[in-house]
């Protein structure tokens, strides 16, 4: 698995040092979209500003893109076609107001139509509502 990760950082210019590898690992395996502070509890023996640093570097050489979200980034894997000069995350973001947890839907995107005589690099792409299992849980 270290060596897919170093062979995925590598081709998106970025240097495979060893926290980059664990952060890359660790964001790998999370269904949800986490902030800095909810990365670093699982790091708890990492310098924050490290941590930090990792997830800007993965943000501008489109690893990971961010939401932002009451005043707080969170970030996500993203796809292997998002680069540093597009993110191809044009789904969107949904924010439990229950259980806090916000997730990529991706089965609901942003129409991009073929003819426009534009380039949108990013869109943000965000709700807030009741996900699938604090529905169930309250019906």
């Amino acid at each position: 698995m270290k060596k897919k990760i170093e062979r995925k950082l590598i081709d998106k210019n970025t240097r495979p040092t060893s926290m980059r590898i664990l952060v890359y690992d660790f964001l790998s395996t999370q269904e949800v979209a986490l902030s800095l502070t909810e990365i670093e509890h699982y790091f708890d023996q990492a310098d924050r500003v490290t941590l930090y640093r990792t997830l800007k570097t993965f943000e501008e050489k489109g690893i990971v893109h961010s939401i932002q979200e009451n005043n707080t980034s969170k970030y996500k894997l993203c796809h292997d076609d998002c680069n540093e000069t597009t993110h191809k995350d044009t789904h969107l973001h949904f924010y439990c107001k229950i259980c806090k947890q916000t997730t990529c839907k991706e089965e609901i995107v942003f129409p991009m139509h073929p003819g426009l005589n534009f380039r949108i690099d990013e869109i943000r792409f965000f709700a807030k509502g009741v996900c699938e299992q604090c529905i169930a849980e309250i019906n």
